[in-house]
């Protein structure tokens, strides 16, 4: 029959089975998840003697290997008390590379440890392992240097691990990260409307959103160090999301409609606008951005590239935005000191937030 399924509680004429074999366990069991040792990362650190599956090299090229669970291939195995693999002597003139692998193998019918042997080179690289549905696969547990001349191997911890499940609320997520374990990412359903929908992740620096799904946010930016700022005729659009951890994209215009110009408070002091989140300051950040300004108002050009520095020092959320002299190169940037009548700033770019307060 072309159609087969299972498992159900009796085989029927539509291709439903009953019993399950081998081959068709491990089919369905891997989609269940991946290979792993079935232990879960949830502390801040590790000493490697404490982790499933530890080992230590005796007797020179010898390896002992403490108990541990893991899932392979779509089994699950236990090591309920310590065993040993030999790795093979290495005496050529080259390093080699082997690993020291679970390996299922479904003919067998069991999960066992086994060592995998590499070849001598110059630049050797260990074997990578089997996965062949229904014959052998091995997941990895360590790579081992077996150095030339015999010398004494080294491990190498390659074994991957459990994570805590990926869990989702319909709202109010940074409150429930707080009883999550370290390592878990969590996804803001936002089914109330009020905020967006996104991703979170609780690690050893604490809570932290990883990034925004669907639209972005607006924000209304703001021109600071200004003394004139109308209260019409002058329009603030922002745009902004988390890209990824600490990361910000934003966007911003500010464009003044009327026939004055905006000026800063006095001196040289720079204008500069509002930032959706509060910028990293331990380097300083660089924002570039351009002035739009047709109609060549208050000495400008028609168009100039402008800079908005997040100058080093304490995190902010406002910028100082800087345009190129007009005594020439040879003088630089000066500040910006005003925003023409019927011009418009705009700015886009990526920076490093603060949320980690550093």
């Amino acid at each position: 029959m072309a159609e087969i399924s299972y498992p159900f509680a009796a085989a029927n004429e539509f291709g439903g089975t009953e019993m399950v074999s081998q081959v068709q366990w491990q089919a369905m069991a891997n989609m269940w998840g991946g290979d792993r040792v079935d232990f879960t990362l949830a502390s801040e650190s590790y000493a490697s003697e404490t982790l499933p599956f530890s080992a230590t090299v005796i007797n020179g090229r010898t390896v002992e290997i403490q108990p541990g669970r893991a899932w392979v291939g779509g089994f699950y195995y236990q090591l309920t008390s310590s065993a040993t693999v030999n790795i093979e002597s290495n005496p050529t003139e080259r390093d080699r590379k082997d690993t020291i692998v679970l390996r299922a193998d479904v003919t067998k019918g069991s999960v066992n440890l086994a060592v995998v042997k590499g070849q001598p080179s110059a630049s050797p690289v260990a074997p990578q392992p089997q996965r062949s549905p229904g014959g052998t696969w091995e997941m990895v547990l360590y790579e081992v240097t077996a150095p030339k001349y015999d010398g004494a191997i080294v491990l190498s911890l390659r074994a991957p691990f459990k994570m805590p499940p990926a869990v989702t609320v319909p709202w109010n997520m940074r409150p429930a990260a707080e009883f999550m374990e370290r390592g878990t990412f969590l996804y803001d359903m936002d089914n109330n409307g009020g905020d967006t929908q996104h991703e979170a992740w609780v690690g050893r620096d604490g809570y932290v959103v990883t990034r925004h799904f669907g639209k972005s946010r607006p924000y209304t930016p703001s021109l600071v160090r200004a003394s004139n700022v109308p209260s019409s005729g002058f329009i603030r659009t922002g745009r902004w999301r988390w890209i990824a951890p600490n990361t910000v994209f934003f966007s911003v215009s500010l464009e003044n409609t009327t026939t004055k110009a905006i000026t800063n408070t006095g001196g040289s002091t720079s204008l500069g606008f509002t930032l959706p989140q509060a910028a990293n300051a331990n380097t300083g950040q660089v924002i570039q951005g351009w002035l739009h300004n047709p109609n060549y108002n208050s000495d400008l050009p028609n168009l100039a590239s402008i800079v908005a520095f997040v100058w080093k020092g304490n995190a902010t959320t406002s910028t100082s935005m800087h345009i190129a002299s007009r005594a020439g190169l040879d003088e630089g940037y000066d500040t910006l000191r005003v925003l023409p009548a019927k011009s418009t700033l705009t700015f886009s770019g990526v920076y490093e937030a603060d949320v980690f307060s550093e």
